[in-house]
């Protein structure tokens, strides 16, 4: 266990090295340690190949210089039998001397059976060369009493010759017989050295499974630590400014490169989270100091539009009515501008617990009770008593504003039926009114910010063009996603349909 603990740490010491590379040198590390095995086999295979090659030429050299030997010295061996045959019979010097022509020819022939690397061959040739001086020594011997100075006797008659000719023809037979085995063992030699080849190329190829190992280890070293800074980029576009106190410091660590992009990222995001208090601190400060001034201009406006203080003409009438839908529009701007500093608001982003959604749902029915009530709406409802791990305050402005949206478009007496379910760890809600739709071309821009649509039918009060806006956003941060499904024609209506990924959701019937 000491030695593996060992181990251990030599490699974690080895990778943090390895970590302090540039990408470009690790990059070019990479490839060098990917070559290297690579361009080493192909030089060694090459190397196999062409001594093949040599082998094959040369052995192709030799059977062909050994198979025109043999040829030759059995050409010659015939003629000089025959030659040395007719002489005994005829007796014409001629022919003695075209004897000792092919008798000459055949001895250098014979000579040449030494250069081949085989040692029955250069035996054999000897034998051959002995038993062709016997021959020639046998047929003729010096003598004084001849026609002339070149002149021989013949002293052996015919059957002795054919006999010591049969000798050498037998002599010659055994050299045919090795020179066929010698030409097997070159034939086998080529081919043992091109199975050898064939096998030295084969070992080659688990090269590359070993080299894609090493380019695979090199790509992990590197795209590891980019991942990581994804992640913290995702965490950024999300909002999410606060330190990761509780993420191990080498979380990020990496190469040269990737250490001077995290550092510019933390100053970044600390810009960015200073930012952002300052943001959502502006607008807490100055949203609660217009409604308090608000408030009282609302609640003198409503005594003055009841003629709690003296009856009004009809003029006046119609001049505080419109200061009252003002002041409604005003404070609803208001309650919008506070849902969308939540969004801004990245302080809170971690702060889940749980959430009974159906308690949720009846708290923000409770409050567009009254506009409920003046619209004459029925609410269907259609989900069992579901808790989530969610952030209650965003989830709430997410309900509200749908809900918001469904009773504006609804028609007097109308429809809005809330729906909710839990399919595979994701929690889909949906909200669904009965009014006259969207148009296709409009169904694109409404999550835009501060777009505003075709104006509900007897809905005085205009919006900011904010809610889808600030909905959104909050399920982008909540690792959600809404759909809009939208009918202009009888039965015309429109459904938000909402997706909270992994929420740890729970049932409880």
């Amino acid at each position: 266990m000491l030695w593996l603990k060992k181990l251990k740490i030599d490699l974690g010491s080895k990778l943090n090295r390895v970590k302090s590379l540039s990408i470009k040198t690790l990059t070019f590390l990479g490839f060098t340690l990917v070559a290297l095995p690579l361009v080493l086999a192909l030089l060694y295979s090459a190397k196999q190949v062409n001594e093949l090659s040599k082998q094959g030429a040369s052995s192709i050299f030799t059977v062909a210089e050994l198979i025109n030997t043999n040829q030759k010295i059995n050409n010659t061996l015939k003629k000089m039998e025959r030659y040395a045959s007719q002489y005994l019979v005829l007796q014409d010097i001629e022919l003695i001397d075209n004897y000792i022509i092919e008798q000459q020819i055949l001895q250098a022939t014979n000579e040449k059976l030494h250069q081949f690397d085989d040692r029955v061959i250069k035996e054999l040739s000897e034998q051959f060369s002995t038993a062709i001086l016997q021959v020639h020594q046998s047929i003729m011997i010096p003598s004084t009493t001849t026609l002339n100075t070149d002149s021989v006797v013949v002293v052996t008659s015919l059957e002795e010759l054919q006999s010591q000719f049969k000798r050498l023809i037998n002599i010659n037979e055994e050299i045919d017989t090795r020179s066929r085995e010698f030409i097997s063992q070159q034939a086998q030699g080529i081919k043992d050295a091109t199975e050898q080849v064939s096998h030295t190329l084969l070992q080659s190829l688990f090269i590359i499974p070993i080299s894609l190992l090493i380019a695979g280890i090199f790509i992990v070293l590197i795209t590891q630590p980019l991942k990581r800074l994804i992640l913290k980029i995702g965490r950024l576009q999300q909002g999410n400014f606060e330190q990761d106190t509780n993420l191990p410091t080498d979380y990020v660590a990496g190469f040269l490169e990737i250490k001077e992009i995290n550092d510019a990222l933390n100053r970044m995001r600390g810009r960015l989270h200073a930012l952002e208090l300052q943001k959502s601190s502006f607008i807490r400060h100055i949203s609660h100091e217009l409604k308090t001034p608000l408030a009282a201009i609302r609640e003198g406006t409503e005594l003055i539009y009841d003629n709690s203080v003296g009856s009004l003409n009809s003029d006046q009438q119609e001049i505080t009515k419109i200061i009252r839908n003002s002041t409604t529009r005003l404070q609803r701007l208001i309650e919008e501008l506070l849902d969308f500093n939540i969004v801004l608001d990245s302080t809170s982003l971690q702060d889940k617990e749980t959430i009974n959604l159906s308690e949720l749902i009846e708290q923000v029915l409770n409050d567009r009770i009254l506009d409920i009530k003046r619209k004459n709406i029925i609410i269907e409802k259609d989900y069992p008593n579901i808790t989530i791990e969610s952030n209650m305050k965003q989830l709430n402005v997410i309900i509200d504003n749908l809900l918001s949206n469904a009773i504006k478009y609804s028609p007097e007496n109308g429809m809005v039926k809330i729906f909710a379910v839990i399919c595979n760890n994701q929690l889909v809600f949906s909200v669904s009114d009965q009014g006259s739709g969207i148009e296709k071309e409009q169904q694109g821009k409404v999550f835009d910010a501060f777009y505003q649509g075709t104006p509900a039918k007897d809905y005085n009060i205009k919006s900011s063009g904010l809610g889808l806006t600030i909905v959104k956003e909050l399920l982008m941060r909540l690792n959600g996603d809404i759909t809009l499904i939208s009918q202009t024609k009888p039965p015309s209506g429109t459904t938000m349909k909402i997706i909270l990924n992994s929420v740890g959701i729970g049932d409880k019937q």
